[in-house]
């Protein structure tokens, strides 16, 4: 649990407002890359406040936009600060910033999705993965399109100990949709307990800090904002692969409101489906008839490690792909039926 910091260590020089660079530099939230400003830097405070304690400390913000967390992140005293912006209309505006700063900011025109975060900061920040985290922060104000796989990505990366976790169990306090922040810190039995929710919690302590009112943005999203601190857990809670986990997870919560076992049945290829389902639910020891949403995080731990014995066992299971034998059928039907249509055809036209 991040310890909430004090911001204003770091005193920036007279600028514009963050809406006067707006207004100077033209720019306007494209709706297609679903962009909501924040210029309350009351709010931007209380959000930097959530990562901790960051005097000294190298962050990276995450689609700084015109600049409004930036300044409350610079004001908190950071020793470095990389800004990862995609959106090049931002650029002069953040430019101002970091000549207001000098020494301090580092301007990435780019896309965090691809972008290498393994050489983003000095080695000597380097820790442990069982020391405490490292004085390295990620933060940002994440558009809406982007949140959901990026911080898929980024969990694969904690639980693989790369990316911007090559440094240690960096800490990241990010923004979303406040229901996909309810998802990620979901309890069992709870309406939006979801693959989010495992996902996370497996690997991260995750806690959601607070709601910012959509009316706070600008343009006014049609949802609130949640602000949610991550810090990887030093031993995962399944420790199995990323994908192993991720598979066993996504397959148990594709038939939501049915039983566990629905979902749990399309591990397994058609041929054989109902024994090696009931032989994985009854090692494992979960009840088939609980909903996935019910299930405990012990419960998904056992299911993982069963499936991961059975792999080992027969190797084409962990490839095997229920969506691809679908669509295999369905094209196999398709064809017979194309190729019966003709004779049908020919038969009706000689009646």
């Amino acid at each position: 649990m991040a310890v909430p910091g004090k911001v204003a260590a770091f005193h920036l020089p007279p600028l514009p407002t963050v809406g006067e660079i707006i207004k100077l530099f033209r720019l306007k939230a494209q709706k297609q890359l679903s962009q909501n400003f924040l210029l309350d830097l009351r709010l931007t405070d209380k959000i930097v406040r959530q990562a901790g304690q960051l005097k000294n400390a190298y962050v990276c913000e995450v689609g700084p936009g015109p600049g409004g967390i930036t300044r409350s992140i610079l004001r908190a005293g950071v020793e470095q600060l990389l800004l990862v912006e995609k959106d090049a209309r931002f650029i002069p505006g953040l430019q101002m910033l970091s000549e207001a700063a000098p020494g301090k900011v580092r301007i990435v025109h780019g896309d965090i999705l691809t972008y290498k975060m393994e050489k983003a900061f000095p080695k000597h920040l380097k820790k442990n993965w069982e020391d405490e985290p490292p004085d390295i922060h990620i933060i940002g104000n994440l558009p809406f399109s982007v949140s959901t796989p990026l911080i898929i990505k980024w969990l694969e990366n904690v639980s693989k100990k790369d990316g911007p976790f090559i440094y240690g169990r960096t800490q990241m306090t990010l923004t979303f949709q406040k229901e996909v922040a309810e998802r990620l810190t979901a309890n069992p039995g709870g309406k939006q307990r979801s693959r989010l929710s495992i996902m996370s919690q497996h690997l991260c302590s995750v806690e959601n800090c607070f709601v910012i009112p959509g009316q706070a943005f600008v343009p006014k999203p049609e949802v609130d904002v949640a602000v949610v601190h991550f810090t990887p857990l030093v031993q995962p809670k399944i420790q199995q692969p990323f994908e192993l986990v991720e598979k066993v997870v996504r397959s148990v919560f594709q038939f939501r409101r049915k039983y566990c076992f629905r979902g749990i049945e399309t591990l397994f290829p058609e041929s054989g489906r109902l024994k090696r389902t009931e032989q994985l639910m009854m090692t494992a020891n979960v009840d088939p008839t609980l909903r996935p949403f019910q299930l405990s995080m012990s419960h998904f731990r056992n299911l993982c490690n069963t499936y991961r014995k059975m792999c080992d066992e027969d190797p084409s299971l962990f490839v095997y792909n229920y969506r691809e034998e679908l669509r295999q059928k369905k094209t196999t039907r398709n064809l017979l039926k194309s190729t019966s249509q003709p004779e049908q055809t020919e038969e009706e036209n000689q009646l």
